[in-house]
């Protein structure tokens, strides 16, 4: 290992010298070894977070563990988003009881916020299905000093009990609101609005709606239409329709302010028949977007929460009104689009929309062209893949991150091309994105079974020099490959003779 030591170290001239090495166990030698060179250098918080995130993303557990506890024993200054990544890493490693013990110790550390590692290890015990742990994280954590806002986790709760079927109980969350000393914001109401018309609940649900009058669009606000149309929607397909067409009435006066002289122009009358129920959700979407004052926001949330549930050709609709009225549509817009034509499996108009109609209004984006290289993979089309990974570095400002490669090398690798996957991957490594530990599993194991093992060999010699440690299945296929190997040419041996 030789590394240029300059004169003079500070902590941030440490985090480039170790972020540049390709083998975290060597960023971890040279981050030890600095406190020996230079007897007057101390580590700061940001200089542990460098190290952290290397040794995490590289899954290197017990080594992370042992900073960690460096850290502390330092009582450097340190923010949270350390605890937040070492969370995750636990996570992502099953070690759920190593993420929940870190958070109960982030006290000891010297850190004056634990909101956001609050909030991640919530999501993920949530998303677990762990409910009773993660309720009992909120009853012990939640009212420290030290967590700055309860108003996400509530909503976190609330949106995973509307997913189960239970808006009762999450109603009961969003009345108590108040007593927790928060309240409800715009997201707290969306995600009840949908679990209690998703659960029949409509009367809970118009009332839902009349205290958001109140609190919440008082001004008047272009975002409150996803909120309004979710309830207008579930009215018409419970055969609700004139109170649907009432309610909108109060919505364009009271929640969106609308200007009499645009209310007194929509016609809502062909609303009121009750036949054609998707007719009338049409008309519906167009009084919310005209009776209120246009404006990009009301536009957006309308384009994206339609995409969001599939309906690509209303949300169309929205797109080309939002043109007449001058305002541009946003790359948010336009990735809601690609993913929901990706979801639809028709990934072809999805590779249009970034190729024709965000050329002409915004510059694509690496999270567009994500959203479609994996729609391409998904869709066992790895190769076209490729192709606009190479158009990607033609675009301003549109460079390929890690998550790119990681799909498309993903994507030749379940289509067994793996001589491709390789060539990926080394692009991949020139541009210092580190690959983790299942992608050389997956590559040397399928390189090895077409009989490629001088190539798997190389990639298991360069996964070594990262500190990566191989699945004993990877040895298992090499062994069985080199084995069979040497089968044939024996076979072929006594042939000749």
């Amino acid at each position: 290992m030789t590394v240029r030591w300059p004169r003079l170290l500070t902590p941030t001239h440490l985090s480039q010298i170790i972020r540049n090495q390709k083998n975290p166990l060597t960023a971890l030698q040279i981050f030890k070894e600095a406190k020996y060179k230079y007897p007057n250098y101390c580590h700061n918080g940001p200089v542990y977070a460098t190290i952290i995130g290397i040794l995490g993303n590289a899954g290197q557990i017990c080594e992370m563990k042992e900073v960690i506890d460096w850290m502390k024993e330092d009582s450097c200054e340190c923010k949270d988003s350390v605890f937040v990544n070492a969370i995750k890493t636990y996570a992502r490693a099953g070690l759920l009881d190593e993420a929940i013990s870190l958070f109960k110790r982030i006290p000891q550390f010297n850190c004056v916020n634990k909101t956001e590692s609050f909030n991640t290890l919530l999501q993920i015990l949530v998303n677990e299905s762990k409910f009773e742990a993660a309720h009992r994280l909120f009853l012990e954590s939640s009212y420290g000093w030290e967590v700055k806002s309860r108003i996400r986790s509530l909503n976190l709760l609330m949106d995973a009990l509307c997913q189960r079927g239970r808006s009762d109980l999450a109603l009961q969350i969003f009345l108590e609101m108040n007593y927790q000393g928060c309240y409800p914001n715009k997201e707290s109401y969306r995600i009840l609005m949908k679990g209690l018309c998703k659960d029949g609940r409509m009367n809970e649900a118009t009332h839902l709606l009349y205290s958001m009058f109140w609190r919440i669009s008082q001004k008047g606000s272009g975002e409150d239409i996803v909120v309004y149309r979710t309830l207008l929607y579930a009215l018409c397909d419970n055969r609700q329709v004139e109170k649907a067409v009432e309610i909108l009435g109060k919505i364009l006066r009271k929640g969106l302010k609308a200007p009499k002289r645009r209310f007194q122009h929509l016609d809502l009358s062909q609303c009121s028949s009750g036949e054609d129920i998707e007719g009338t959700k049409r008309l519906i979407n167009e009084a919310l977007i005209r009776g209120g004052i246009p404006s990009l926001a009301s536009y957006s949330a309308m384009a994206i929460d339609l995409y969001n549930e599939g309906k690509i050709s209303e949300a169309n609709k929205v797109i080309i009104q939002m043109k007449e009225r001058g305002f541009g549509p946003t790359n948010l817009i336009f990735e809601a689009k690609v993913a929901a034509l990706c979801r639809g499996e028709n990934v072809d108009a999805a590779v249009k929309v970034i190729e024709e109609e965000m050329e002409g209004n915004c510059l694509p984006n690496v999270m567009a062209y994500n959203i479609v290289l994996k729609g391409l993979c998904n869709e066992r089309k790895s190769v076209l893949a490729v192709g606009y990974l190479k158009n990607m570095a033609k675009k301003l400002g549109c460079n390929a991150d890690k998550e790119t490669y990681s799909i498309v090398i993903d994507g030749l690798c379940r289509e067994s091309r793996y001589l491709e996957a390789s060539q990926v991957l080394q692009e991949m490594l020139i541009k210092s994105y580190w690959p983790c530990v299942d992608t050389y599993n997956i590559l040397i194991r399928g390189l090895c079974s077409v009989g490629r093992q001088y190539e798997a060999v190389l990639w298991l010699e360069e996964m070594i020099s990262q500190g990566m440690k191989p699945e004993l299945s990877v040895w298992n296929s090499l062994a069985a490959s080199v084995c069979s190997n040497m089968a044939d040419i024996e076979v072929c041996s006594q042939t000749f003779n």
